[in-house]
């Protein structure tokens, strides 16, 4: 368990990464990895915890997933220095506070390296103006740590004071980038390395020119920073909220060449080949993009083969995966037409078998 972890193993616990990762691409490549670690404790900005409630007292408890053991957390030593203040706080104040604790299942954190945090409180019951109430009370004392916003969640209801969102800035090569991450949104956990991951791709396509295509753009985490090295971006994201924070990043960040647009890769493919109109599309004329460029960051799942076939048509692919055994499967086929340039392990989720990686690949 996260509880039990040793910052002293850390870097013997990245180096069996790098072996796994060399062992992994062998086949593939003799392309060496540059590898950019991660803080050894308080890295995560995001956090999850189930409430176990035991007469007049209540904590929070992780589960073994694969023993389903459940286990008591009184402190989450991978999670933000504010996680962990916070969650003190928040029992503390909830805890002889009927309204707010009865039958409260589950507390979710979000927060950022710039300090806000918002709090998801998950309820068995409906919540009403009392609950509203006394939430408001709670946020006037716990905003003394921090600015902070709450949410309320119940079977078909959300309740937000005052906002359900956070406001991040990410530095790459000294700049400064904003962000507003949603909650339940998709947002990278590990900030720092996320840090690390854009400014690599940012110095990897500097001076780049043409245009970039962003498949799965979520927020526009990729799209914002790398904006400058080309003439226009143009993400795709299927989830309408994940486009709307993209939408307000754009215009926080003061961006004129980056579009965001809700579709598929499978629609985008369509629309790309002119095979079917899309009403989205009205105001966008996608035969007067060069096509030069494509950035992916998938699923676990990876990239289907018509994904793999429509990637494959780009001069350069950035291929950013958190799943390594299907990032394989994709570059046996992406590597009939194209080189592998440059490759990178991103330390995202320490003391854990999950790797990130980074591709670049140019057409042979």
């Amino acid at each position: 368990m996260f509880s039990h972890i040793d910052p002293a193993l850390y870097e013997s616990q990245l180096t069996e990464k790098q072996h796994k990762m060399t062992e992994l691409f062998s086949s593939l490549t003799t392309t060496s990895f540059e590898v950019f670690s991660s803080q050894p404790l308080n890295y995560r900005q995001r956090a999850e915890f189930r409430v176990w409630h035991e007469g007049e007292d209540l904590f929070y408890i992780m589960f073994n997933q694969e023993t389903k053991q459940k286990y008591r957390v009184d402190t989450f030593p991978v999670a933000s220095t504010l996680i962990n203040i916070l969650m003190t706080a928040l029992l503390e104040n909830i805890r002889n506070n009927e309204l707010l604790r009865r039958k409260l299942f589950q507390v979710d954190f979000l927060t950022t390296l710039s300090g806000e945090a918002v709090i998801s409180l998950l309820y068995h019951k409906q919540l009403d103006d009392q609950w509203l109430s006394q939430c408001r009370q709670l946020k006037e004392k716990l905003s003394k740590i921090c600015p902070i916003d709450f949410i309320g969640r119940a079977r078909k209801q959300k309740l937000i004071v005052d906002k359900d969102y956070v406001s991040e800035t990410l530095t790459v090569n000294q700049k400064q980038y904003v962000y507003q991450q949603i909650e339940n949104g998709f947002t990278q956990p590990n900030a720092g390395v996320n840090e690390k991951m854009l400014t690599w791709a940012q110095n990897a396509t500097q001076n780049k020119g043409g245009d970039l295509v962003e498949l799965y753009c979520g927020n526009g985490n990729f799209s914002i920073a790398l904006a400058e090295n080309f003439d226009r971006v143009l993400g795709t994201e299927i989830s309408k909220t994940s486009v709307k924070s993209a939408q307000k990043n754009i215009a926080d960040n003061q961006l004129s060449n980056v579009e965001i647009i809700r579709m598929s890769s499978e629609e985008f493919s369509q629309a790309m080949n002119g095979e079917k109109s899309f009403r989205r599309l009205a105001d966008l004329d996608l035969t007067t993009y060069s096509y030069e460029t494509v950035l992916v960051d998938p699923p676990r799942a990876g990239l289907d083969p018509d994904s793999v076939e429509l990637v494959s048509r780009f001069n350069t692919i950035i291929y950013i995966s958190c799943n390594p055994e299907t990032l394989v499967d994709n570059l046996q086929q992406l590597t009939k037409t194209h080189n592998i340039e440059k490759m990178a392990l991103f330390d995202q989720f320490p003391y854990t078998h999950h790797i990130e990686t980074g591709v670049i690949l140019t057409r042979k």
